[in-house]
């Protein structure tokens, strides 16, 4: 191989090794499991959910209107998720309520994975309920 390929083939490879990473839907890189089909029932949701809330807000103090879906199994990246819907209206660093906002925590193995700040399909349809406690969290 001269030269010239080698540098061609060094400078192309970091784009096919992005390109085989791949995307997940809406443009996000999903975490891998441990292979199984079905995903394990996330029984700590709620308090995972607090604890990282408590940590993802500016402002964790006075959110209202907060509700909660149920787990649900989706499909995100390909593969089965449990995702937990949110709803809540939050303060800024300033204290202004910012308005409504829709989340989907995504859950592998079990544990919190990461959040989606445009759920798109992930809520379409879901069956929100009052979360108090996200609106009794503290600093």
């Amino acid at each position: 191989m001269k030269n010239s390929a080698k540098h061609a083939v060094i400078l192309l490879l970091p784009l096919a090794l992005a390109a085989c990473a791949g995307d997940g839907q809406n443009g996000i890189t999903y975490t891998d499991d441990r292979g199984v089909a079905n995903q394990p029932y996330p029984a700590n949701y709620r308090p995972e959910l607090l604890a990282f809330m408590k940590t993802y807000l500016n402002n964790p103090v006075g959110v209202k209107d907060a509700a909660m879906a149920e787990p649900v199994q989706r499909t995100a990246g390909g593969r089965l998720r449990y995702v937990v819907c949110l709803r809540y209206d939050a303060k800024d660093r300033d204290g202004r309520y910012l308005g409504l906002r829709e989340r989907a925590v995504l859950f592998v193995d079990a544990r919190l994975d990461r959040i989606v700040e445009d759920p798109g399909e992930f809520c379409a349809g879901a069956a929100y309920a009052p979360f108090p406690d996200l609106e009794k969290m503290t600093r």
